[in-house]
């Protein structure tokens, strides 16, 4: 439950002295935690540690009916004020984790007198309690909540206890959702509280930042319980006869209502279509695009990565994850048109002309980024001196430099030695401030050069601004994406080497997309680097991203606890292992009577395997590739012995046209023997090991003698599933809070595919929200996920850009449907072979009712709503095939935002779906679904799926009674 903090007075202390009147302040929060841990309160004052964990101030435990409360007591000065939070600790006082959200304020007024004991009821902070306070709730669906004229300020006790037998509650809670000219009323079992009669109830004023709280007096047997919202009674007992505080401070929390849930469309950027558009999505249509959400009952919109990744000058750099700058905006977004507001006559018709050349049914990448580029070098020579002398821009400038400077000296050098590879760049292949000054020196030849890279991105960032705002003023939240990886040929590699693993790359882990994995390619960071200055790297990226995002989805969340390390050599993901990790060593091996670790990790290729892949055909594989190194054991030889060595000679090879068969497939079965291994031997230590990923489907494997094979089986699954727990916890609450604390977004984690057992613990303590789809069911035993059961910290979906479109998914595979249609829908009968729009209704209503916290669809499936739209075949719908690393992102949608936004039927199919589900629309888009039956279902969907820790619904006007 969220606390937001008894006080938000700024008072000072003073030190304690003997001469100087005191209080004491008991601390009592209920809290579990594991044996050999400790609850503390570190604050902002030297009595709770000046914010130094290690000093704060210890809390003792006691058990309590089925509750462990942990409480202590210190002495203040009267008039002192703190800020304050509760940590759990080891023995030695070492950090484990902390409580999110705000830190608590405690201004303890001076009528409080010399003496008295002053008893705070914490609750324990999530972060999911932290969730209404993040921008997408705070600043765009709650604003107007957050906007209430204050009624009283928190630290205020105006009357004195004058009885001995009187106690002072405070009751004080947190609602974030709430409508004007509502009233808060607390009612209990006692006359104070009106004895359950909302007349007589004591009313709330509100503190601001969504708190409300009042000021109860009790007596001496006048005790009793309260209820606030639904749910159980929360129970408060003064014991008269012991030696009972007179001042209680009691933070309930969050208001316990009707679950605050939503639902958003998802479609890249590069994908939107518009009247304006010269052959892609731009920025400026966001409006366009939040206008239609609000108008179909959405209150997100969420996109995939938008930065620059022109990396490579071609095609390939529309795969949107593998950034030149994890800053800089992408130039193929620009509006060319937004330049300038005297564009020249001849520039508006080179324009219009291309406007018509890239309207194709695909983004074609090349030619509209170089059209672009070309208009907007005309409009800059035109206006670069009015616009680089402007106060916007040189704000623009100013605020970011740190990272434009060295972004727009990249892409000379890039474009100069015609390679992003800075190792190739001579005595620019190491960056230093000194060498990046006279690169960008006024007086360079280059100079305008340099200057136009300033230029776009200033444009990039007015016109993404712009769409920005106007989301958060409709009451849209704008979901960024935050890519796992950097293009090891990036401007982050070169500026910070030090903080990348060049030597390695990151890859999927087996069976996330295929049999092999997947090399993405990119470096792996130094995590270690990275702390010494607190992840500034990291924080830096979240605070640009929120400039323009109230939401980002953290791509590949599982990298934070621990990714899939391969080496630099490596183009498949099989032969790698997880960093970071507990490893095999050698004397572990050695106890379970392992010896031989040269055969266990050394390719094993035995002639008969040559002629079982190659056929006739294998002494020639034998004559160019390998050695015989013993009699009927073969060996690669130094030329060919990693895979992207095996690949370039086979390039060879096929060129000469010595190959028999296909390319491809001598590639596959010669990787299949360079990783026919069963341990990966540590590069960095080589009496450490790493059992090789699926090592029981390997020949190499099924040679060893019995002993050993059950000895590795065991350690293989100890390794995986077992030993890497605590450290990969560890890990991710080091790396994540720094992430979250940098700014106030709404986060969002990818947890698909093999998900250890420590990650959703940790995501839910950091209240980040995760990834349920359908078709790829985290829950095991299951073909498909069940959306009425999801957990409410989720977004679930029917597809995703990483997957096939519903429509196509359905339509691929009749065996599949036909148990969809018989498990899911519930029926015998034979399902129609096409995803028609009764079905599409029928998949994305099961989703929109789910105790997801949001519903987020994917454009292309809203579209299958309706049969006009589905005419394009829905294979060419699908954005990207993982399989693929170099599948060309170029999917763009066959409908303009204008015609959208005209179409009524599919918005009104669309909003009825969301407004049935009780889901919130944004200000526009409330109409009341007129499906009545729905609306039945979905409240008896709720009472069978009930959902714990919900965000605040939005309260009525009116009377609440906070019962």
């Amino acid at each position: 439950m969220a606390n937001m903090g008894l006080f938000s007075g700024t008072k000072s202390s003073k030190p304690l002295t003997m001469s100087v009147k005191s209080l004491t302040v008991k601390f009592r929060i209920p809290y579990y935690t594991h044996w050999g841990q400790s609850l503390l309160v570190c604050g902002s004052e030297p009595v709770l540690g000046s914010w130094d964990v290690k000093k704060g101030f210890l809390l003792n435990p006691v058990h309590q009916d089925d509750e462990l409360i942990w409480s202590g007591s210190i002495a203040v000065p009267i008039g002192f004020s703190c800020e304050y939070s509760y940590y759990v600790v080891d023995d030695r006082k070492n950090l484990l984790r902390w409580e999110m959200g705000k830190k608590r304020k405690l201004l303890l007024h001076e009528t409080i007198k010399d003496g008295e004991v002053v008893e705070l009821h914490d609750l324990w902070q999530t972060g999911g309690d932290a969730l209404p306070f993040r921008s997408a709730f705070k600043n765009v669906i709650f604003r107007r909540s957050f906007s209430l004229d204050i009624e009283r300020s928190d630290g205020l006790i105006q009357n004195k206890l004058e009885q001995e037998d009187s106690v002072l509650v405070r009751f004080k809670i947190c609602i974030p959702n709430i409508e004007e000219d509502t009233s808060v009323y607390v009612i209990g079992s006692t006359s104070m509280l009106g004895q359950w009669k909302l007349q007589n109830g004591l009313k709330l004023s509100y503190a601001g930042e969504s708190v409300w709280e009042a000021d109860c007096y009790c007596k001496s047997g006048k005790t009793g319980n309260i209820s606030l919202e639904t749910g159980a009674n929360r129970n408060l007992n003064v014991d008269f006869s012991n030696n009972q505080p007179r001042y209680i401070f009691l933070s309930d929390g969050m208001m316990r209502e009707m679950p605050w849930r939503g639902a958003g469309v998802a479609v890249p950027m590069f994908s939107v279509r518009s009247e304006a558009d010269l052959g892609v999505g731009e920025f400026l249509d966001l409006k366009l695009l939040v206008d239609w959400a609000v108008e179909s009952g959405f209150h997100l919109v969420q996109l995939l990565p938008i930065n620059d990744t022109s990396v490579n000058r071609m095609w390939w750099d529309s795969y949107p994850y593998s950034s030149l700058s994890v800053f800089a905006l992408h130039p193929l977004y620009l509006r060319v048109q937004a330049l300038s507001e005297k564009m020249p006559e001849d520039i508006k018709k080179e324009i219009e002309k291309a406007k018509v050349q890239l309207d194709k049914k695909d983004v074609d990448y090349e030619a509209t980024l170089a059209t672009k580029l070309a208009i907007a070098r005309k409009v800059f020579n035109q206006e670069k001196d009015l616009i680089l002398n402007s106060s916007a821009f040189q704000n623009f400038f100013s605020e970011n430099e740190d990272w434009l400077k060295p972004y727009a000296a990249f892409c000379f050098l890039r474009d100069f030695f015609d390679t992003s590879d800075h190792s190739q760049w001579g005595r620019f292949s190491h960056y230093s401030k000194d060498k990046l000054a006279k690169l960008i020196s006024e007086d360079s030849l280059h100079y305008d050069i340099i200057r136009f890279h300033y230029y776009v991105q200033f444009h990039l960032h007015i016109q993404l601004s712009e769409a920005a705002e106007y989301a958060r003023k409709k009451g849209v939240v704008l979901k960024g994406d935050l890519p796992i990886g950097v293009d090891r040929n990036s401007v982050d590699t070169w500026v910070y080497p030090n903080l990348f693993r060049m030597n390695t790359s990151t890859g999927a882990p087996p069976d996330y997309f295929d049999k092999n994995g997947q090399n993405w390619g990119f470096p792996t960071y130094n995590w270690e680097e990275m702390s010494k200055d607190n992840y500034a790297w990291w924080r830096a990226r979240l605070t640009q991203m929120s400039k323009y995002f109230t939401a980002y989805r953290i791509d590949h969340i599982l990298g934070f606890f621990r990714i899939w390390e391969l080496p630099e050599h490596a183009m498949t993901g099989l032969i790698g292992k997880f960093r970071p990790s507990i490893p095999l060593s050698q004397e572990e091996l050695e106890r379970e009577g392992i010896w031989d670790f040269d055969r266990l990790t050394r390719p094993y290729i035995r002639l008969e395997h040559l002629q079982e892949k190659f056929g006739s055909s294998w002494t020639y594989i034998a004559a160019n590739f390998l050695s015989e190194f013993q009699k009927g054991r073969y060996e690669f030889t130094e030329d060919c012995n990693t895979e992207k060595k095996i690949a370039a000679k086979l390039k060879t090879c096929a060129e000469k046209s010595m190959l028999l068969d296909s390319e491809d497939k001598t590639r596959r079965d010669l990787f299949d023997l360079i990783q026919n291994i069963v341990l990966i031997r540590d590069p960095e230590d080589s009496k450490k090991f790493y059992p090789r990923f699926n090592l029981e489907d390997t020949s190499s494997f099924m040679d060893l003698d019995d002993h050993s094979k059950n000895v590795l089986k065991r350690l293989y699954y100890d390794y995986y599933f077992h030993r890497q727990e605590n450290l990969w916890r560890e890990n991710a609450l080091k790396t994540l809070p720094a992430l979250l604390n940098s700014s106030d977004m709404m986060a969002c984690g990818e947890d698909l595919g093999l998900i250890p057992s420590c990650v959703h613990p940790v995501m839910e303590e950091l209240g980040l929200i995760g990834l349920r789809i359908q078709r790829m069911p985290s829950e095991p035993g299951l073909e498909f996920g069940i959306p009425s059961q999801y957990n409410y910290m989720t977004v679930c979906a029917p597809s995703c850009h990483d997957c096939s479109t519903l429509r196509a998914w359905w339509e691929e595979d009749e065996e599949r449907r036909r148990r969809f249609f018989k498990n899911v829908v519930g029926s015998d009968a034979l399902p129609p072979s096409q995803c028609l729009p009764d079905i599409t209704h029928f998949i994305l209503r099961q989703h929109v009712e789910s105790p997801s916290m949001w519903a987020i669809f994917p454009l292309q499936d809203l579209l299958a709503l309706k049969e006009d739209y589905t005419t394009r075949p829905a294979t060419e719908e699908t954005i990207n095939d993982p399989t693929n690393p170099r599948h060309y992102w170029r999917y763009r949608v066959h409908v303009t935002l204008e015609s959208l936004r005209k179409d009524k039927e599919l918005k009104t199919i669309v909003k009825d779906l969301v407004c049935a589900s009780g889901r919130s629309c944004p200000p526009g888009g409330q109409e009341v679904a007129s499906n009545t039956r729905d609306k039945q279902q979905v409240a008896s969907s709720r009472e069978k799926n009930p959902i714990s820790k919900p965000l605040s619904g939005v309260p009525q006007k009116g009377t609440v009674a906070v019962v």
